[in-house]
């Protein structure tokens, strides 16, 4: 099944981390590259004032996979926190070494066991519709009803988003 993943860091070195946890998704058993976004350098969404400057790397990773889509979910939580991230419940939206989300896994939907497939607000956010559009512009994603490009043609631009590095 094709999986696509949103890599997104704003502490340390984040264009190092998003290229250890591409590599780590990759080294997943049964799981083989497809395709990645460029780097973009974003700004962050509904975060504190004082995250404000903290801006973000994200990027968009699509592998082919065998694994069940829990076992992702485990793995996810065990790259994140091996790579330095710390979940803080009392703000979502803190800065963090690295996040990963699933945005699709073929044509799957699924909203269980702290597991939502496609991701709740993959197309509100030009920080990943943007690099989605650069893998899979005409891409329909389970109950969208306009391709990846559409839906991104169809946002406001977000002023703070700008390519970072073209090849990683």
């Amino acid at each position: 099944m094709e999986i696509g993943f949103s890599l997104g860091s704003n502490l340390y070195n984040r264009k190092r981390l998003l290229m250890q946890a591409k590599n780590l998704l990759l080294s997943a058993p049964r799981t083989t590259f497809s395709a990645q976004s460029p780097i973009y350098e974003t700004t962050p969404v509904d975060v504190k004032p004082e995250y404000q400057d903290m801006a973000y790397l994200n990027s968009i990773v699509v592998v082919e996979s065998e694994l069940p889509l829990a076992s992702w979910l485990s793995y996810i939580g065990k790259l994140e926190h091996m790579l330095g991230r710390e979940r803080n419940i009392e703000d979502r939206n803190a800065p963090r070494p690295i996040d990963v989300d699933i945005i699709y896994a073929g044509d799957s939907i699924i909203d269980s066991g702290g597991l939502e497939v496609p991701h709740p607000r993959w197309a509100e956010r030009e920080f990943v519709v943007r690099p989605l559009a650069d893998v899979r512009p005409e891409m329909v994603l389970p109950e969208a009803s306009k391709s990846v490009v559409e839906i991104l043609a169809s946002l406001a631009p977000d002023e703070g988003l700008r390519v970072f590095d073209e090849r990683w």
